[in-house]
């Protein structure tokens, strides 16, 4: 199973941006699937999770009414909406998916997600 990350770049203040992520070698269907960034120097968050029955679970006080997480299993993706981007979002943002129908208390650590994309730079300039 891999998933491939994409959709990261540049974008201004206030700006938005939609990062989607596609899972290869399994249906998408089957997981549990989250949201995290890495801010340089600081350590991986995680932002949102939602599970097999699409309960979504939010992290983090600053991204809620701002990012949204959504999954379309035809297509085996999940997407992660962002709007109203700011400085601080600056980072590399990566998802994951794990196998249980439920979000880890805190999303967790690493070792409780399955498998990870490889991460998608995202710059906000001020």
């Amino acid at each position: 199973v891999q998933l491939q990350a994409s959709g990261g770049g540049l974008v201004q203040n206030g700006g938005s941006l939609r990062l989607s992520c596609e899972v290869r070698g399994q249906r998408l269907r089957y997981y549990t699937i989250g949201w995290f960034r890495q801010a340089l120097g600081k350590e991986r968050e995680g932002l949102l999770c939602m599970t097999l029955s699409e309960n979504v679970t939010s992290n983090r006080d600053s991204v809620k009414g701002r990012f949204t997480i959504s999954r379309d299993n035809d297509k085996n993706t999940m997407y992660l909406q962002m709007n109203n981007l700011q400085p601080e979002d600056t980072a590399v943002y990566y998802c994951a998916a794990r196998y249980y129908d439920y979000c880890p208390a805190s999303f967790g650590t690493s070792r409780q997600w399955n498998y990870w994309g490889q991460g998608t730079l995202v710059t906000v300039s001020s």
